[in-house]
């Protein structure tokens, strides 16, 4: 295919009029049918993580050859973990209950008709995403769960593995009698795509975008179709003075170091003044001996010299994604709470303390989408969460909010069942 925009603006619309097509068939489709699809996706996977694992090592080469820097190459792999956590996502997705067609408060009014709610799919869905090649097994089975088609656009650095992993979803659907049209995977590397896509809502009913601010910011910006999205992850744990020093260890150091590349990662810790003297020292012993940078305030650097750099204000605005942590000491909750408020994204924030009073405090103050008591940021996750898999996070406060599974790819329409009656 030619990469003029015209060329690339005929394509997606083409993309986009096979994606309403085959969104109206999955709309009907029964839930027996898009399990089998989806049992039928995760056992192709299954069969060919040799040729996965093939299509992955030319994206890393051509990665490393481009100098992406190691959060990113961490993202773009696809290990055998990563590849048999991609077919258990799918298997759980096909135990959910499946969402569509549910009619839920349904009520008599004072007329006689009875009044209720009924789940649909959104439609079509585009999800614009970059470097985890993951994103396409986990968006395609939500997706086609919640009776959506999807048009997804990876990142050009994961092109190879996207397409083998399309390659299954589309023997999947084959084998189910569902169209293939029903998940497309975007198969230019063409940045004109873009912007084409995000502009084409008679095609396209909502845009989901997973990658770095500037894209975000972008879409947020150019699109003429609603956007659901997050557009940092700066997650906090708060240890508090009444904090079992073990769970507040256990947890700052796995909230960090557990993975650096993801948006649920601690990005600043907070510890109460009553208690820095005793924790501080040992965590940064932990922290630097991992090769974790620290950049603290004026009290964590005197507490652990130079074990720490000076923190600025910047340092509490950023989304380091590296092996990098914020630290700030802070006098109680209260002080605690107005840090998150104001630095925060609305991602995932928790605090460390045995204190009820204060943890429901913290849960009922703290504006963030998850917000958790004596629990890792890490659990950040749809799969953790149940839903099977996520297609996001949101930070947003509409549509969906929290990481995205089936229900957030759902929408509602009343319905309303009477015996002839007519309005007086």
């Amino acid at each position: 295919m030619s990469d003029t925009i015209k060329d690339v603006t005929r394509y997606m619309h083409e993309v986009g009029a096979q994606a309403r097509t085959a969104s109206r068939i999955l709309a009907r489709a029964s839930s027996r049918e898009k399990n089998a699809a989806l049992s039928a996706i995760a056992d192709d996977l299954d069969r060919n993580h040799i040729a996965l694992a093939s299509a992955n090592k030319k994206d890393l080469a051509a990665g490393i050859a481009k100098g992406l820097d190691s959060a990113l190459l961490d993202r773009l792999e696809l290990t055998p973990a990563r590849i048999d956590s991609m077919i258990n996502g799918l298997r759980q997705i096909v135990a959910l209950p499946d969402p569509i067609g549910s009619i839920f408060d349904m009520n008599y009014m004072p007329s006689g008709i009875q009044v209720g709610r009924m789940r649909v799919p959104l439609g079509v869905v585009g999800i614009i995403y970059e470097s985890r090649p993951n994103v396409t097994a986990d968006a395609a089975a939500l997706c086609l769960k919640s009776g959506n088609a999807t048009i997804l656009r990876g990142g050009s650095e994961a092109l190879h593995s996207n397409l083998a992993i399309a390659d299954s979803i589309h023997t999947g659907l084959r084998q189910a009698g569902l169209p293939p049209d029903a998940v497309q995977v975007i198969a230019t590397t063409d940045r004109a795509v873009v912007g084409s896509m995000i502009a084409m809502p008679e095609y396209v009913d909502v845009i989901i975008p997973r990658g770095g601010k500037g894209l975000i910011e972008r879409i947020s910006n150019e699109a003429r179709v609603p956007v659901i999205k997050h557009l940092d992850g700066i997650c906090h744990v708060y240890i508090d003075d009444q904090a079992d020093s073990k769970k507040a260890y256990d947890i700052a150091i796995n909230a960090k170091t557990q993975r650096y590349g993801t948006c649920n990662t601690m990005e600043t810790l907070l510890v109460a003044e009553g208690v820095a003297e005793k924790m501080l020292p040992r965590l940064a012993v932990t922290f630097r001996e991992k090769g974790v940078e620290l950049r603290g305030c004026p009290i964590t650097c005197q507490l652990i010299g130079e074990a720490a750099k000076p923190a600025d204000e910047q340092d509490w605005e950023t989304e380091y994604l590296a092996p990098i942590l914020a630290i700030r000491v802070v006098p109680d909750l209260d002080a605690a709470i107005d840090h998150i408020n104001r630095y925060g994204s609305q991602h995932t924030d928790s605090i460390v303390t045995e204190n009820y009073t204060r943890a429901r405090r913290f849960l009922t103050e703290v504006d963030s989408s998850s917000v958790m008591v004596n629990a890792s940021t890490r659990f950040a996750d749809g799969f953790e969460y149940g839903l099977g898999a996520e297609i996001g996070i949101s930070t947003d406060k509409f549509h969906a909010r929290g990481p995205v599974g089936l229900e957030g790819l759902t929408s509602v329409k009343y319905v309303v069942l009477g015996d002839g009656h007519i309005r007086k």
